[in-house]
């Protein structure tokens, strides 16, 4: 092969090359990026977002990590936040679709938990207060979540094992709580019967936080 036939070839592959180079940083900068979690199965949408369905069921028994905070998005971790609102200081507002729940603190300020929430068709919104408290509750899954999942205990004694987590505060008359977790991973998505959960970390400083009669007020999206 003569000396310019092989400086030609040369060229041509460093030619190549740049341009597959070019093309991956392209893709980088505007194409489609990772979905967060894509990994885990039921997985539908990135943590967070409105569409983010976590399909798993309750697990009873899973002892959670007793660091389980260290598990969350930091976004989703315990901080003070700006939050403006007229509602008085102790209010308890739920944010669905954001996956946020808002301890106000007046001045515009809020202390902000980041929860999971509702699946499609178990999402509600309203206005109640904490009627009752519990530390370590016991659990009763009611019939139609049996229904759901036949393999649920029929009754559950309070524990770390417990899906009811470390507390729990009761909504009103409802059937629905706030109240912690076994599955910490689960924080961020929309995965429960219509409760609202926290890592047990977070439920446990909540509870410290609220007495009984305080406020809740369950929206769709709050604005801040």
């Amino acid at each position: 092969m003569s000396t310019t036939f092989r400086t030609i070839g040369l060229a041509t592959v460093l030619q190549l090359g740049l341009l597959a180079l070019a093309g991956t940083a392209f893709g980088q900068s505007f194409g489609a990026k990772p979905v967060p979690n894509a990994s885990i199965p039921g997985v539908t949408a990135p943590r967070g977002t409105p569409g983010a369905t976590l399909d798993i069921g309750d697990q009873p028994g899973l002892v959670p990590p007793e660091d389980d905070e260290a598990q969350l998005d930091p976004a989703y971790r315990r901080q003070p936040v700006y939050f403006r609102t007229t509602e008085a200081a102790g209010t308890i507002i739920i944010s669905t679709s954001d996956r946020y729940l808002y301890l106000v603190e007046g001045n515009n300020r809020a202390m902000r938990y980041g929860i999971g929430v509702g699946r499609d068709g178990f999402q509600w919104q309203g206005l109640e207060k904490i009627s009752r408290k519990a530390e370590w509750p016991d659990w009763t899954p009611p019939a139609e979540m049996i229904q759901r999942q036949p393999y649920l205990p029929r009754f559950m004694a309070g524990g770390p094992g417990n899906p009811m987590g470390a507390r729990a505060l009761y909504l009103g008359q409802t059937v629905y709580r706030i109240h912690g977790t076994n599955q910490p991973d689960t924080i961020g998505y929309a995965v429960s019967s219509g409760c609202f959960r926290l890592v047990n970390s977070d439920i446990i400083d909540l509870y410290s936080r609220v007495p009984v009669g305080t406020k809740v007020i369950i929206r769709q999206a709050v604005t801040l």
